[in-house]
């Protein structure tokens, strides 16, 4: 069965931090990419960032870069994102997938995740003032 569970989420102060974790099973791991998405009520769904498995090269949306840093453990099937500095802006319930295609060719999909083949259930993260 292909899963991807992420964890991590919480409630922090604005200036915190949170690292997410995605765990993947039921696929070829180092075959995919792995993107991490967002979603606020009442809003359009954005892409946050990405990870190629096999090479490593990353992807960050512009509002996340230089605050938000995408890692990849091969060996344990997990990708995570460490996530500093954060805003009320960042609350929302984040989401990891995988596919098949380059982050560079994904990042610039519309709407954003079009491509993932697989998606997680979510976690929330709330950053208050």
């Amino acid at each position: 069965e292909v899963q991807l569970v992420e964890s991590g989420g919480g409630l922090v102060q604005a200036g915190g931090s949170l690292r997410l974790s995605c765990a993947a099973s039921g696929f070829t791991f180092d075959d995919y990419a792995i993107g991490w998405f967002r979603q606020a009520p009442g809003k359009e769904r954005e892409g946050v960032s990405c990870i190629s498995s096999n090479d490593g090269s990353t992807y960050y949306a512009n509002s996340v870069k230089g605050r938000f840093t995408i890692s990849s453990d091969n060996a344990k099937n997990t990708v995570y994102l460490q996530m500093n500095s954060l805003k009320p802006e960042d609350t929302a319930v984040y989401y990891c997938a995988a596919t098949r295609a380059p982050c560079t060719v994904v990042a610039g999909l519309y709407p954003p995740g079009r491509k993932y083949h697989y998606w997680g259930q979510g976690t929330q993260v709330t950053v208050s003032s």
